[in-house]
């Protein structure tokens, strides 16, 4: 059974755990989120969005194919307001910055910067917490290309704890997970009424959080 956030006529938000795909993978080791929640709740949903298989928190789904179309516009239109929670390598300086870099994806599934061919990718952060080796960020995404904050930070000396794919990876294998937790989204439904729904923070984040703090 998975924790909802969130559900009207129009959508249902589920706080989703970390190590379960969100969506359909080309190469599925296991049901996704997805088809595990069409089955438990006996309805046949409509993707909206995702979130990297590693990262926990909100994600939503349509109830219907009006709704899914405003929601995928509320998206596209850069619209829905998304917090995430993430762990990063290192001591960040400032309290608040932003970064804003154009991102592409390469054959190997990987994300990078790319000034010439990239798509312009912009994501803010405030410093929450500072620990001796690391810094607890709120990251606001301003758009929504893949990997974006993950590639971000990385792009600036501070990967996110436990990324395999973006760090040093024989120090990010030595944690439990990857410390990118989607907190907050706020969002208007075709109802017209915005909502905000945010997801409480796994035990498994804060594990690493006070293991971090010593």
């Amino acid at each position: 059974m998975f924790e909802i956030l969130f559900e009207n006529a129009d959508l249902i938000a589920v706080n989703k755990p970390e190590g379960i795909g969100a969506i359909p993978e080309q190469n599925p080791q296991e049901p996704s989120l997805f088809e595990r929640l069409c089955a438990e709740r006996g309805e046949t949903l409509l993707i909206v969005h995702r979130i990297d298989k590693d990262t926990s928190g909100v994600i939503i789904f349509a109830r219907n194919a009006e709704a899914h179309r405003h929601l995928n516009m509320e998206f596209e239109m850069r619209r829905a307001r998304k917090v995430y929670l993430a762990l990063a390598h290192g001591v960040i300086e400032g309290d608040w910055g932003k970064i804003d870099k154009p991102l592409a994806r390469f054959g190997s599934g990987r994300v990078g910067v790319n000034a010439q061919h990239g798509k312009p990718s912009l994501t803010e952060y405030q410093v929450v917490r500072r620990l001796p080796a690391h810094t607890l960020v709120e990251a606001y995404p301003k758009t929504g290309r893949r990997h974006q904050i993950r590639v971000h930070l990385y792009s600036v000396g501070h990967a996110i704890v436990g990324d395999r794919l973006y760090g040093d990876r024989a120090i990010q294998r030595d944690y439990p997970r990857m410390m990118l937790h989607a907190k907050r989204l706020t969002i208007r439904p075709p109802s017209g009424e915005e909502v905000t729904i945010e997801a409480p923070v796994p035990q498994s984040f804060n594990d690493v959080v006070d293991a971090a703090a010593g």
